[in-house]
């Protein structure tokens, strides 16, 4: 490696991953890949060009820059911009072609007063973020919609709270409160597309997949549910790689990074690496990770500080300056999965890899192959 630290994104595996996602399908629905965050951290272009490769109709993003920035780099494929937006922003999205979540119908007279544009109407049966409750008010806003001039209903939503929790039956609460909202709905409009499932939702019950799925996590190759992927027949397409920059003898009672966290119990070789907060690798991991060197797991050990880690590799074989190391990935037999991390630090996969910040450059390959 030239490079401190390289993310290293297979693009054949989300190709592959959506076409997995897409056989799970109930027959008619399409799939929409979601890909704000910068594709969760992956890349978001490289991400949507492979997901649509693989067969994904609609693109899914957060904020209307990212739908312009998708526009830019000649992506013709339907967007959804799936955030609240200022004024200004919502002419960003509309210019980007995108379409736009509503829930009031002031917003809807806001897309007709810019030229109009394609509108979802939201109804919030949970989740209790975007969108209105009251599904009187959403039919309205529908009603409105449909109206408007040069306003088209293209869809009506929901998102779950639940899905990624396997035993809870509040998606199932949720799914009838949406049903009988939209069922009557889509009647009076059948050419809307009508949505609800996350990647959780989507491998969950096909119950929700209705015209489309919204699926994100799940075509990096990330388990919805925290686990292994691997049960989901689902590719990780992230692996983060960094290097040996120096390696050094511990004597006893020495000690290595901020604060004195690691004290050598006995003589002991520490890898340096240079990569820590960063780049995204978070501070608490301290002491509470493991990384690959040489084809096996070597504990993390001392402070991640905020361009290095320190690693114990006194069990090793012979360990050089310029050895790669992995984060996330494999190495020979062993890997290391985004869940693994999420799991030592009390959170979920998805931050994992969108923690991972600009410094990290992204190299993207198909099975090996580097991209041009």
């Amino acid at each position: 490696m030239n490079v401190r630290a390289l993310a290293l994104i297979n693009v054949a595996a989300i190709q592959r991953n959506v076409e997995r996602l897409r056989r799970e399908l109930k027959p008619g629905a399409g799939l929409c890949a979601v890909v704000k965050a910068d594709g969760y951290g992956h890349g978001g272009r490289a991400c949507a060009r492979a997901a649509l490769a693989g067969g994904a109709t609609w693109l899914a993003v957060a904020s209307a820059q990212e739908a312009r920035r998708l526009r830019e780099h000649a992506v013709q494929a339907p967007i959804l911009v799936m955030g609240a937006l200022s004024p200004d922003e919502l002419e960003i999205a509309l210019a980007a072609r995108g379409d736009v979540v509503a829930w009031d119908e002031r917003f809807v007279e806001a897309v007709a007063a810019l030229g109009g544009g394609s509108v979802h109407v939201k109804l919030d049966t949970g989740m209790g973020r975007l969108g209105t409750r009251d599904p009187a008010q959403a039919t309205r806003v529908a009603k409105v919609a449909a109206a408007a001039p040069g306003v088209r209903l293209a869809g009506a939503m929901t998102h779950f709270a639940t899905a990624d929790e396997r035993d809870d039956p509040f998606l199932y609460e949720q799914l009838a409160r949406f049903e009988d909202w939209v069922t009557p709905l889509r009647e009076a409009h059948p050419r809307m597309v009508v949505h609800a499932a996350n990647s959780a939702a989507t491998l969950r019950d096909a119950a929700t997949h209705f015209d489309l799925v919204r699926t994100g996590v799940a075509i990096y190759g990330l388990d919805p549910f925290g686990e292994d992927p691997a049960e989901h027949d689902l590719e990780p397409a992230l692996e983060l790689h960094t290097r040996v920059a120096a390696v050094k003898a511990v004597a006893v009672g020495e000690s290595v990074g901020y604060g004195r966290r690691f004290v050598a119990p006995a003589p002991t070789r520490v890898a340096t690496l240079p990569i820590g907060y960063g780049d995204g690798v978070r501070r608490a991991l301290s002491d509470n990770a493991d990384v690959l060197v040489g084809g096996e797991r070597r504990a993390l050990v001392g402070t991640v500080s905020m361009d290095n880690v320190t690693v114990d590799v006194r069990a090793a074989g012979a360990v050089a300056v310029g050895d790669d190391a992995v984060l996330i990935g494999r190495q020979g037999a062993e890997r290391i999965l985004a869940e693994e991390l999420a799991r030592r630090l009390g959170t979920i996969n998805y931050e994992i890899t969108c923690a991972l910040l600009a410094r990290v450059p992204r190299e993207y390959h198909r099975d090996g192959e580097p991209l041009p």
